[in-house]
């Protein structure tokens, strides 16, 4: 017993210490290993795929995964833990049991008690550098996941930052063309190009700072900067598809404001074929976003060239006419051009429907001269014969539309205020054959327009628009008008600076549109979905479960390491 005690006892001791904990060490870094390296989604620490937007019940906040530093960093450790606690208890009672049975079971175990002593003792007491390991290991963790949301905090503060100064510099509006909606946008809902999940958050937040990931895998980009205008964007409270490159520049809404038969939608049509001219010229696109608009504008150019009438607008609620408009050198916009049948314009709730109102900075308003009062009183029998035949005129006096425009727009926060507004008086080819309308000899210039009308009696709403806007300019127009003059004017109200250094081209028809008519072809190449199969873990969640393994396999050594320096010095 005694030499048991003295010479057998501590050399035991130390190796049974040294072998339980590498043991259980060992057991560790064996169920870490199964639980961190599988880039399976099902393992040891399975991760489980975001739900769908798309199923039914509960709405889920986003079809994307979260951060892996926010959750699942710990369902890995719980895995790992509730993995292995079982096994060394387990193997721990086996050593325990066998050993006792072996030695001190017979009428040796007297003379074998040092040994059984030895080792059960360092089988036990392994239990503090393991639970020294699992204290560490959780400090690990928890360093890591400090430094890694410090980082990601910064991230998301950066981008976002950098996004608002991206759009507040841009003056980027973005706002719904679909009826009934006309909202502003804060963040459009996107698709994915992979699967057709709609991500309703995808901005740097707990889901990734520089890449949201898909439930199918695909990455998809947190900002507009980083590529997210190439995604396909959603009205978030309509669900109605909004335009290509949404966010990345300015929309600028235009309202034509008139009342009915007042030629508003001729003037769109004459200002679209002038502004695509133009941007012929300088080698820039006009493209409009809806295939039905396109074909809108091809069936009005064969109109125009039969010499015959664009069909009356429709009484239901309009959707914006979206036409993408970049001029190389001159600027870019996405232009909503509102052309409402004039009804709308008829009652002051049937203007309150007109959403889109709130958002603009710009108005056109398109005045029919036959609806002047004091037109129509001095039009002779023959005037109006002709001008019966040639046009169908409005019975809504001008000033009444502007004055119910005018009312809603001053329940705005801002009063209605406006940059520029530009008062187009229709129709003037015909006027010309008038006698009033003689009067009116350069209905190009802004000053000879503005005179007639205050000529007219129309000088209270002249002054209305001054108080309304920063600048008002007066314009007249026809089937004759030459379509420079009409680029210029749209260019002006739209904030599209058309006018200065672009010369019409040579080969188009001053009158008639080039043969090249506007289409609907893709102004942006579409975001490619890129990702990791759906059967595997995020490319970041590998990225920080290597981290954990390596700084876990430090930690193992310098552990297994000390537990030796410890343990050599009592075998000598």
């Amino acid at each position: 017993m005694w030499v048991g005690f003295v010479f057998v006892f501590p050399v035991v001791f130390s190796v049974s210490l040294v072998a339980a904990a590498a043991c259980a060490i060992g057991y560790y870094y064996v169920y870490a290993c199964r639980a961190l390296v599988p880039a399976p989604a099902k393992g040891l620490a399975p991760v489980a795929p975001p739900g769908s937007a798309r199923s039914q019940g509960a709405p889920v906040p986003d079809p994307a995964y979260r951060h892996y530093l926010l959750a699942q960093v710990w369902r890995d450790l719980w895995a790992i833990t509730r993995g292995i606690m079982p096994k060394i208890t387990m193997t721990a009672t086996v050593a325990l049991t066998t050993t006792t049975r072996t030695l001190v079971s017979g009428i040796w175990g007297f003379f074998t008690f040092p040994l059984w002593l030895a080792i059960c003792s360092g089988i036990v007491l392994a239990a503090v550098p393991a639970a020294l390991l699992g204290a560490l290991l959780t400090l690990l963790y928890a360093a890591v996941v400090a430094v890694g949301l410090a980082g990601w905090l910064v991230c998301v503060l950066v981008l976002g930052i950098v996004e608002r100064v991206f759009m507040a510099y841009g003056r980027i509006l973005q706002t719904c063309p679909h009826p009934f909606c006309y909202e502003k946008v804060a963040l459009p809902v996107y698709e994915c190009p992979a699967c057709g999940e709609r991500h309703r958050r995808l901005a740097p937040n707990s889901f990734g700072a520089v890449r949201h990931v898909c439930r199918c895998g695909a990455r998809l980009p947190t900002t507009i900067p980083l590529g997210r205008f190439r995604l396909t964007a959603y009205c978030p409270h309509c669900n109605g598809r909004l335009p290509e490159r949404i966010g990345r520049v300015r929309v600028e809404p235009l309202p034509f404001v008139g009342g009915p038969a007042a030629g508003k939608t001729t003037f769109m049509f004459l200002a679209i074929r002038a502004l695509h001219a133009r941007a012929r010229a300088a080698h820039g696109t006009v493209t409009f976003v809806e295939r039905r608009h396109a074909q809108a504008y091809a069936g009005a150019v064969q109109e125009f060239q039969r010499g015959g009438r664009l069909a009356k607008t429709g009484p239901e609620l309009p959707l914006a006419t979206m036409v993408d408009v970049d001029l190389p050198g001159a600027g870019h916009r996405i232009l909503y051009l509102f052309d409402p049948a004039g009804e709308h314009f008829t009652g002051a709730t049937l203007v309150e429907s007109l959403r889109y109102l709130d958002h603009g900075e710009a108005l056109l308003f398109v005045m029919d001269p036959f609806a002047l009062p004091q037109v129509r009183r001095t039009l002779t029998g023959d005037e109006n014969e002709l001008v019966e035949q040639a046009v169908a005129s409005s019975d809504e006096d001008p000033a009444d539309t502007l004055q119910r425009v005018l009312n809603e727009l001053r329940s705005r926060r801002d009063r209605g205020r406006q940059k520029r507004v530009a008062v187009v008086v229709t129709k003037t080819d015909l006027l010309a054959h008038t006698i009033v309308g003689r009067h009116l000899e350069h209905p190009e210039s802004g000053a000879a327009v503005r005179d007639w009308l205050e000529g007219l009696g129309l000088g209270n709403s002249i002054r209305a628009l001054d108080q309304l806007a920063a600048e008002v300019r007066y314009f007249g127009s026809g089937l004759t008008t030459e379509p420079a003059l009409v680029a210029e004017l749209l260019g002006w109200v739209t904030g599209l600076p058309v006018g200065d250094g672009i010369a019409a081209p040579a080969d188009t028809d001053p009158e008639l549109p080039g043969p090249e008519l506007p289409g609907t072809a893709p102004l942006r190449a579409p975001w490619e979905a890129r990702g990791r199969d759906a059967a595997l873990v995020p490319a970041s969640y590998q990225a920080g479960r290597w981290a954990i393994l390596a700084g876990m396999s430090v930690l193992t050594i310098a552990t297994l390491v000390s537990t030796a320096a410890y343990a050599l010095p009592l075998i000598r």
